[in-house]
């Protein structure tokens, strides 16, 4: 069984002053809450335990508006991250939750979209042993951490903002571990900016050579949101795709729907508390069998 994290939490500085009085992934992206992305990402790969870590000052707005998930066929836990102390610090926070079981973790600022997405998803379930990472080729590799790859291209090592980049893969904001993945959380020692770092712990799984790579090709999108021009883009993306084919990005009542974790009662109760909105136009459409 494997479980997934979305990590929301930080200050979200990049952002000020919006992010001052909300978290970053409650701004909307077009027409639904950042958040909707990563969690219809974890569900898209067939997750559907999922725990949200957010700053202390988040959690009730984040409960508001997700509740326990069984509205999306899920079971979804909260807990906090108290000080932004690295991404990697969410599996020591999550220690007990994960247990003996496998577990994926997104930052809550990324989106991935794409048909052949739940083809890696898959493969990447199917590995129970070791790490799997997701690779995007990109234009400007310095400003992301990079993967090194052997002839084999199997990764070897990640560099962070590397000022000669060893190739032009980035690792995104998505990654699947099996239950060792805590054991690292413990092994590893703050960086130089006090933060234990989600790199050392793909070192560690890199040098016992566990790791694995699926490369998103060029039929997949990836955007990390993390500054307003990413957020405007992603907006602009977001509404031109579902303008354009009619059916929407990210909306976890259609994943769970299709994927029979929820009733039609549930759906349709969804699209009710929704109706004044298109969304909840969109839901009724669904349950038409649209």
């Amino acid at each position: 069984m494997r479980k997934g994290i979305i990590l929301s939490g930080g200050m979200g500085t990049r952002l000020y002053p919006c992010t001052e009085v909300i978290s970053k992934q409650l701004l909307p992206v077009y027409d639904k809450p950042l958040v909707y992305y990563p969690l219809s990402t974890l569900m898209l790969a067939g997750i559907r335990d999922i725990m949200i870590i957010n700053s202390p000052n988040d959690s009730d707005p984040f409960q508001r508006l997700l509740k326990d998930g069984s509205q999306f066929g899920l079971n979804i836990t909260y807990s906090v991250q108290h000080e932004p102390r690295g991404i990697a610090e969410c599996f020591r926070i999550a220690e007990k939750w994960i247990g003996d079981d496998d577990v994926a973790l997104i930052l809550g600022d990324n989106i991935f979209y794409g048909n052949d997405l739940i083809n890696r998803f898959n493969r990447a379930t199917w590995n129970t042993s070791g790490a799997t990472l997701f690779a995007y080729h990109v234009n400007d590799p310095e400003r992301f951490g990079v993967l090194e790859l052997n002839e084999f291209n199997d990764p070897i090592d990640v560099h962070e903002k590397p000022k000669d980049p060893p190739s032009s893969y980035a690792v995104t904001g998505l990654y699947f571990y099996d239950n060792k993945v805590v054991d690292y959380a413990y092994q590893i020692s703050p960086s130089a900016r006090g933060e234990l770092e989600i790199t050392d712990i793909n070192k560690l799984y890199m040098k016992n050579h566990d790791c694995k790579v699926e490369f998103l090709n060029r039929g997949i999108a990836w955007i990390d949101t993390g500054t307003f021009e990413s957020l405007s883009e992603a907006s602009t993306f977001v509404g031109t795709v579902q303008r354009r084919t009619g059916m929407m990005i990210a909306c976890p009542e259609e994943i769970a729907f299709k994927q029979s974790w929820i009733t039609e009662e549930t759906l349709l109760k969804s699209a009710e508390q929704y109706k004044k909105s298109d969304y909840g136009k969109y839901l009724f459409k669904i349950a038409r069998g649209f």
